[in-house]
């Protein structure tokens, strides 16, 4: 008997704030929006697909999105309405699997390995469900399907807008080989410039690389990196995923800085926190503090505590 292939959807929603805002106000269908902080010092949290010709993105700041697209709607972030909906798309989700792993309000892994008896093969849940969430909720997700998650997120990616992309254990190498190294997991703009440095700017490239030089060059990660040019992943949908972290974080109209204001608003995050930590019965004992300057720079710095606390006094 051979061993069942895992299957694994990936499901993400197109522009996920946007949308909503798109859809609870007609209006505004058709037309470049733009959710996110204030004007002078706020972030790009989301944008419609409208906004995206002119560069507009995600975490990119707001002055330069309207300098690029002047004639966006700018909305504010209205976490709780994206979470009441939220609630319902994963409503839908549940419906086909109780394997389900969030990774945001917008987003989630979906094993499917045992469902086909019940729904059929993965491709026509995948259907089922993005049909579904368009007719009762009027939004689009995209959806992709594959052996694990690692590669199952990446056809997600490459169905978006609004499709679905199916890779079979026999199209893995004709779909992964020909990507950029960009697109695999923690490459970013450092790593990815190493990479190109010794001729790697595909996939193909990279899995030229014996794994004993990748992990003399990238440590620990360079063997992870050998497993992802291969399409390797043996990662399971986590069900119950406990919370890693809790913060609080603020952006300012005006730069702060006066040192007791500073030490006043570290103060006050340093409590919101703790309150934070305290409802959840938790405590906690790395501590990271994160500063944003008005260029966008950012500093993070790091401590771990002798003992792990809940109090706001002991973080701050």
């Amino acid at each position: 008997m051979q061993p069942m292939i895992n299957t694994i959807i990936h499901l993400d929603m197109d522009a996920f704030y946007a949308s909503v805002e798109q859809r609870d106000n007609p209006e505004l269908k058709g037309r470049p929006v733009i959710v996110g902080g204030g004007l002078e010092r706020g972030v790009v949290s989301a944008c419609s697909y409208e906004a995206r010709p002119f560069g507009v993105r995600s975490a990119m700041p707001m002055r330069r999105a309207l300098r690029l697209c002047p004639q966006a709607v700018v909305l504010p972030v209205r976490m709780n309405r994206y979470r009441e909906v939220s609630r319902q798309v994963f409503a839908i989700f549940a419906r086909y699997t109780d394997r389900i792993e969030p990774l945001s309000v917008d987003e989630a892994f979906l094993d499917v390995s045992g469902c086909g008896g019940l729904f059929g093969p993965a491709a026509a849940i995948a259907a089922r469900i993005r049909q579904e969430v368009r007719q009762e909720l009027g939004l689009a997700v995209s959806a992709g399907i594959a052996p694990n998650k690692f590669l199952a997120k990446l056809a997600s990616e490459s169905a978006k807008p609004d499709g679905l992309l199916e890779i079979l254990p026999q199209e893995i190498d004709a779909f992964l080989l020909p990507l950029p190294v960009e697109r695999l997991w923690g490459v970013g703009e450092k790593s990815a410039q190493q990479l190109h440095r010794l001729g790697c700017c595909t996939v193909a490239d990279l899995r030229r690389l014996p794994q004993a030089q990748l992990v003399r060059l990238f440590g620990a990660w360079g063997e992870r990196l050998y497993q992802l040019a291969r399409g390797e992943d043996a990662r399971a949908v986590e069900v119950e995923q406990e919370a890693k972290s809790l913060g609080a974080e603020e952006t300012f109209a005006a730069d702060l800085t006066d040192c007791s204001a500073l030490q006043r608003v570290l103060l006050a995050r340093a409590e919101k926190v703790a309150g934070r930590l305290r409802r959840h019965g938790v405590l906690a004992r790395v501590v990271t503090l994160k500063l944003r300057y008005g260029d966008f720079e950012t500093l993070t710095r790091r401590v771990t505590l002798d003992e792990p606390t809940s109090n706001g006094l002991v973080l701050y």
